[in-house]
């Protein structure tokens, strides 16, 4: 065999090797001892959008502009691998050039030359950002629903609590329960509707609907008619709903006598809509030492969907809230 016919048959083996590694689905390199890259999947370049010639032949931790020198993954490489024969869903986070941040779990399993001993090095990697986001989405909402669970009991209680008993029959206090409780359901259903009603006015009739039986709990004064987008109507229904089950709890609400005053307007440039909430008549109040649930979830609401600001009192004769939001579009004439 010439030269000539020793290199064909290399490289048709080199050739061979290569589409082996290009079938790979996943993003995948072949790393020598000095950790420079020998070879990599198709996926690879797919998924991090950089080219074969920047790739080859490169030192791992300069790849990218340095996007893989992590120090996490130097951990791995350096420490972990030569102990091991392989590394199984190493978590690694990091902001990627034109990728953003990721999650990625990087396997790493050494590979021995049987005749000479040198080893080789397979890395894969696997981007379970999108899974970890949904997985954390599904224990906000698990969490979510416990917390609405909690606060359609508290409501509950406070509706029966209120419905007057005196010289009425068990059929009549049944009657007027069982309707305050229906429109709380149709205020739960609103707050997770996902299309909203897009009048202001309306939503809050709608959400405070379980307090109408007695009509001085909650005074909605009239304002501005405004328009709502059905993301702005979502977020609304849901930090109302918060307002209301605190006050239930808590507020002015809890007790008998006790008072809440809803109004709204909006600047002159139709920009942002300023809505107001005052408590009065309930049990004195303190600052809380404490961020409980509820209120983490309104300010997130008011900061993340909204992307408003929330100024809040307390007052010793009851909360005083302000929560000032931007319109996206113009409001319409009172």
């Amino acid at each position: 065999m010439n030269m000539e016919d020793l290199y064909r048959v290399l490289r048709t083996s080199h050739v061979q090797a290569q589409g082996i590694v290009d079938t790979v689905a996943y993003p995948l390199l072949v790393l020598d001892e000095s950790l420079c890259v020998q070879a990599a999947s198709l996926s690879f370049f797919r998924t991090f959008k950089v080219d074969r010639y920047e790739t080859i032949g490169q030192p791992l931790y300069e790849l990218g502009n340095g996007q893989w020198n992590i120090p996490d993954l130097r951990i791995l490489l350096s420490d972990v691998i030569p102990r091991a024969t392989a590394v199984i869903n190493y978590e690694v986070e990091h902001d990627f050039p034109n990728l953003g941040r990721r999650r990625m779990l990087v396997t790493a399993r050494t590979l021995h030359h049987p005749d000479n001993g040198s080893h080789r090095m397979l890395l894969t990697f696997g981007d379970v950002t999108e899974r970890c986001r949904r997985d954390s989405a599904r224990d906000m909402l698990v969490s979510e629903l416990r917390h609405r669970m909690k606060n359609v009991l508290a409501v509950a209680q406070s509706i029966a609590r209120q419905t007057a008993t005196k010289g009425r029959s068990a059929e009549q206090y049944r009657d007027d329960f069982l309707g305050r409780f229906g429109a709380l359901i149709a205020a739960q259903d609103l707050a997770f509707a996902d299309q909203g009603e897009g009048d202001l006015a309306t939503l809050i009739e709608r959400v405070f609907a379980p307090y109408t039986a007695n009509p001085d709990a909650v005074v909605i004064e009239p304002g501005a008619a405004v328009e709502l987008s059905p993301r702005e109507t979502m977020a609304l229904s849901l930090i109302l709903h918060e307002m209301g089950t605190n006050a239930a709890k808590y507020g002015a609400l809890s007790e008998s006598g006790g008072q809440v005053r809803i109004s709204w307007q909006v600047d002159d440039a139709n920009t942002e809509l300023h809505l107001k909430w005052t408590e009065r008549g309930g049990p004195t109040v303190k600052a809380p030492t404490t961020t409980g649930y509820g209120t983490e979830l309104i300010q997130s609401a008011v900061s993340y969907n909204l992307q408003g600001r929330m100024e809040q009192n307390y007052a010793a004769t009851g909360l005083e809230s302000e929560i000032v939001i931007p319109l996206g579009r113009t409001s319409l004439p009172g």
